[in-house]
């Protein structure tokens, strides 16, 4: 004889099931969110490794980038300058990426990443070929923008991607606002310097 459920049974019993369920993963999620964190934190060493000519991986990126790096209030210090974070959004979402500067705020390394953007598309910026169009570039005066068909003698100038308007402008968008913040970063250095030396030796006193 084949049994047979009530509805108010099966309703009961697959309400189980879906909080059991929801339950284990709230627990798997949870237990491995530490080397989730961990391994965020050992990519993010990475790239700004990666900027200055390092070349780590994940077993020695804390090691490497205490040795290179110093982390300072909105940026990164290396001993021949800086690394700016750079963040923004671009057609289906977020992209960031990091910028190391000269003495003379020149790009000595860049890379990218994305969240979502198309590839072949707007995904083009974290390839190794768009990142090098970056070095040598000047971010004293002005920020670097992406324009299509670039002026390669422009310091100031990057080949936009190629049907990755969005993209482009994201990018852009998120070079302006770490201009801005180095400005200012370079201004309250510059005001917080002792400009003779009998101020100097003041301050130091």
């Amino acid at each position: 004889m084949k049994k047979t459920f009530s509805n108010t049974y099966i309703f009961i019993y697959s309400a189980a099931l879906v909080v059991v369920a929801a339950l284990i993963l709230t627990i798997v999620s949870v237990s491995l969110k530490p080397l989730q964190q961990k391994n965020q934190a050992a990519e993010t060493k990475q790239m700004i490794l990666k900027t200055i000519g390092v070349d780590a991986t994940r077993d020695n990126a804390d090691a490497l980038y205490a040795q290179h790096i110093t982390e300072q209030d909105g940026y990164y210090a290396y001993s021949g300058g800086i690394v700016l974070p750079l963040r923004g959004t671009g057609l289906w979402g977020p992209i960031w990426g990091y910028l190391a500067l000269d003495g003379s705020s020149t790009v000595v390394g860049a890379i990218f990443d994305h969240k979502g953007e198309t590839p072949g598309l707007g995904g083009e910026i974290s390839s190794e070929k768009f990142a090098q169009q970056f070095i040598g570039k000047k971010m004293d005066t002005q920020p670097i923008a992406l324009r299509k068909n670039a002026d390669r003698n422009n310091a100031y100038e990057v080949d936009a991607i190629s049907g990755g308007t969005m993209t482009s402008n994201g990018v852009t968008d998120m070079l302006t606002k770490a201009f801005d913040d180095y400005t200012n970063l370079n201004t309250r250095n510059i005001q917080n310097t002792p400009n003779t030396p009998t101020e100097r030796k003041e301050t130091q006193q």
